[in-house]
């Protein structure tokens, strides 16, 4: 394994905080949005705010649970594990070792790990212009609309505060990497409100954590058409939230898009969008290897 992949592989144990000794053993108390305990904490939490203090519960480390992608860690940077962000390194490899043109983008960031991480093997590669497109509300997730999409009805997402990270924290993470620059841009807001009118040209990768169905088409319908012959779409949420699930598969069929799905892990899938001349269309999908770092489809 060569330095520039030893730097990578480094970068996702610190994201994740997976490294031997680096896991966190607590998790902070913050009641569910709009519950009675919401309400009854919320000036305690303000008041130990404003004195750099918080309540929090000791809670035990469980790597193979961080490992994997399957909790909502108190400090790391990216909850999505180490399957979605070795797929992340192998795909952004791909486009430029195949110099598929257009920019990298996320939507859905929570503390910017996965966006941290894309600026990270950009500079790693030496690619000298593309940039990384960061999309959220910075606020958590929208409440529900069910009369719009009826598969959000009863979806309790928005009451996680855990969820809401400000714009200016996750500047600060990029900061905290050395990888804050203006190849970084930020959207911030619904993506209904950002989205249409996104300054984006072309993406060679598309990676959506938007959880909710209406969240899922919104990026589709704004950005999948900016994306390139050859780039890659990537779905987060598709094995665990079925009206994620719900939204991609719809989508799909709308769009007449048979590029075959790839499964990453226990929840996130991937497809490369056809290359042919007409667009979308169908074949196998190519098996990608990282020069010193080849890495398995799931790590489950």
């Amino acid at each position: 394994m060569n330095s520039t992949e030893r730097y990578l592989e480094l970068l996702k144990g610190c994201l994740t905080r997976t490294l031997d000794g680096y896991g966190e053993t607590y998790l902070p108390v913050l009641p569910h949005r709009g519950s009675w305990k919401h309400w009854a904490f919320e000036p305690v939490r303000r008041y130990l705010d404003h004195r750099d203090m918080q309540v929090i519960r000791r809670v035990p480390f469980n790597p193979t649970a961080r490992a994997e992608g399957r909790e909502w860690p108190a400090e790391a940077e990216t909850m999505i594990g180490l399957a979605r962000l070795d797929n992340l390194h192998q795909l952004i490899a791909d486009v430029i070792g195949n110099r598929v043109p257009g920019d990298l983008a996320e939507c859905g960031v929570w503390r910017g790990g996965a966006t941290i991480f894309m600026r990270a093997v950009l500079e790693a590669y030496g690619d000298p212009d593309r940039l990384v497109w960061v999309a959220d509300s910075f606020e958590g997730l929208p409440r529900p609309d069910p009369d719009r999409f009826p598969a959000e009805r009863g979806d309790t997402h928005w009451r996680h505060q855990e969820l809401a990270v400000g714009v200016d924290q996750v500047r600060r993470n990029f900061a905290r990497y050395g990888l804050l620059d203006d190849r970084v841009r930020f959207l911030k807001g619904w993506f209904a409100d950002t989205l249409p009118g996104a300054p984006i040209t072309r993406l060679a990768v598309l990676r959506l954590d938007g959880d909710l169905y209406g969240s899922n088409i919104e990026v589709l319908e704004a950005l999948y058409p900016k994306v390139s012959p050859g780039g890659y779409v990537v779905i987060d949420d598709y094995g665990n939230i079925p009206q994620c699930r719900q939204a991609i598969d719809d989508y799909r069929e709308a769009n007449g898009i048979t590029d075959p799905l790839n499964r990453i892990d226990w929840a996130g899938v991937w497809w490369q969008v056809d290359g042919s001349a007409e667009r979308p269309g169908s074949g196998e999908a190519r098996v990608i290897t990282i020069e010193d770092a080849a890495v398995e489809d799931a790590r489950a």
